[in-house]
C-alpha cells in the first residue's frame, strides 16, 4: 500500500528550514560584522603632527564655505595646509575663498575656469588638488562638512603607520525634523555600519569622500581615478577598493574625528543624489555585491517565513526561540553600534527600521538604477 506523504507536516518543515537558514544568516552577519563596530574601541596613539594637506573640491558653496570652513582652517594642529579647489562657480564662492586668504596663510585656493567642455564631477578638481598638495599625507571633507572638533585632523591622521595608508572616517548627518532626515540619517549611519564593520573583517570596499584620508602616493601608484574617470562617482569607493590591499588600511571612529553635514532636504534631491552614488554599482566585484545583498535579502525572507509559519499556525517552540534570540541579539548589537556611530535616538526602533531599511533600499536603488541625474552641484 502506497503511503502518501503528509504535505502540511512537509510544507511546514521546508518553510521552517528556510526560517532557521536565515536567522543563521542574519545571526551570522550581526556576530561577524557588525559586532566588530558595536565593541570597536579606539586606541590612544601618541601624537605624530605629520604634516597634512586637506582637499576641498568645492562648486557653487559660498555659503557653506562662508559658514564651515573657518572650523577646518582653525583646527588646533600643528603642520597643515587646506587647498580648496574652485570648479568652475558661478557664484560668489572665489570672493569668499579671496577673502579668507587674507585672514588665513594656510589656505590655498586653485581656481578652475569655467569651460563647457570640462565636466563637472569632483574628480578633475579632486586629483588637481593632489597634485597640488604640498604635503604626502592628504585628508579630504567637502565644503558643506564640519568637523565635530579641532581635534579632527589629529584624530585622522594619527591612524596613518609606515602600513597604513588609507584611513577611513566616519561622516553622519546633522538631525533635524522631519521623516526625510531620519531615513537619511539610517541611509547613512547604515552605510557606515556596513563599510566600516567590513573592513575590519578585512573586505574594504569604501570609503566617504566627507571623511577620507590616504597618502599621495597610494593616489599616483593607481594612476589616480583613471580607470572609472568617466563615471561621476567612484572616488571613494571605487578607488578604494583599488587601492586598499594587504591591511593598508585602519578606521578611525574616535567622535572627534567625525565631519558632520545636512542631509538633503526634499525626496527628489536625496533620490538624485543617491542616482548618483548608485552609478558605481555595475563596477563591484560579484563578490561585494553578494555581500552587500545578502544581509536584507535574508531579513525579507526571515520575515515573509515568519508571516507565513504564524498565519498557519506553524510556529514550533524551536521557531519562537530563533526569532527571540535574533530580535534581542539585533536590538542590544545594532543598537550598541548606532551609539558607537551617534545616532542614539534609532536604538529603541532599530528593529523596524532595519526591516523598513531592507525594504526600502532595493526600491530606491532599483528606481534609481537607470537615472541620468548624475550631476555634481
Amino acid at each position: 500500500m502506497e503511503i502518501i506523504p503528509d504535505i502540511t507536516y512537509t510544507s511546514q518543515l521546508t518553510l521552517s528550514i528556510l526560517f532557521w537558514g536565515m536567522a543563521f544568516i542574519q545571526l551570522f552577519w550581526l556576530l561577524f560584522f557588525y559586532l566588530r563596530i558595536a565593541s570597536h574601541k579606539e586606541k590612544t596613539i601618541e601624537n605624530k603632527d605629520l604634516p597634512v594637506s586637506i582637499i576641498i573640491a568645492a562648486r557653487n558653496e559660498e555659503d557653506n564655505l562662508y559658514e564651515f570652513l573657518p572650523n577646518i582652517l582653525e583646527q588646533d594642529y600643528k603642520t597643515f595646509e587646506v587647498i580648496v579647489v574652485n570648479h568652475q562657480s558661478a557664484d560668489n564662492t572665489a570672493f569668499i575663498l579671496k577673502a579668507y586668504q587674507g585672514k588665513y596663510p594656510h589656505l590655498k585656493v586653485i581656481n578652475i575656469e569655467r569651460n563647457h567642455h570640462l565636466a563637472h564631477g569632483k574628480k578633475l578638481p579632486l586629483t588637481i588638488g593632489i597634485k597640488g598638495a604640498k604635503y604626502e599625507h592628504l585628508l579630504f571633507t567637502d565644503a558643506d562638512c564640519k568637523p565635530s572638533s579641532d581635534q579632527w585632523i589629529k584624530q585622522m591622521t594619527n591612524k596613518f603607520t609606515p602600513k597604513k595608508e588609507i584611513v577611513l572616517g566616519y561622516a553622519p548627518h546633522r538631525k533635524s525634523k522631519g521623516f526625510l532626515n531620519k531615513v537619511i540619517r539610517f541611509d547613512s549611519t547604515f552605510i557606515a555600519l556596513n563599510y566600516l564593520s567590513f573592513a575590519k573583517a578585512g573586505v574594504p570596499y569604501m570609503g566617504v569622500g566627507r571623511n577620507l584620508a590616504y597618502t599621495k602616493e597610494v593616489f599616483m601608484k593607481n594612476s589616480g581615478f583613471k580607470s572609472h574617470y568617466s563615471i561621476q562617482s567612484g572616488d571613494d569607493d571605487l578607488f578604494i577598493q583599488e587601492v586598499a590591499k594587504k591591511k593598508n588600511y585602519t578606521i578611525s571612529l574616535s567622535p572627534e574625528a567625525f565631519c558632520y553635514s545636512d542631509g538633503e532636504k526634499t525626496w527628489k534631491d536625496w533620490y538624485s543624489q543617491k542616482s548618483r552614488h548608485y552609478t558605481t554599482s555595475g563596477r563591484y566585484s560579484l563578490f561585494k555585491k553578494l555581500l552587500l545583498g545578502i544581509y536584507p535579502l535574508s531579513l525579507l525572507l526571515l520575515y515573509i517565513s515568519l508571516v507565513t509559519l504564524i498565519v498557519n499556525n506553524w510556529m514550533s517552540w524551536i521557531s519562537i526561540g530563533v526569532i527571540s534570540l535574533l530580535i534581542v541579539s539585533k536590538w542590544l548589537i545594532l543598537g550598541m553600534a548606532f551609539k558607537k556611530l551617534e545616532q542614539k535616538s534609532f536604538i529603541w526602533s532599530i528593529i523596524f527600521w532595519d526591516l523598513f531599511y531592507a525594504i526600502f533600499t532595493p526600491i530606491v536603488y532599483y528606481t534609481t538604477e537607470q537615472s541620468t541625474a548624475t550631476k555634481w552641484k
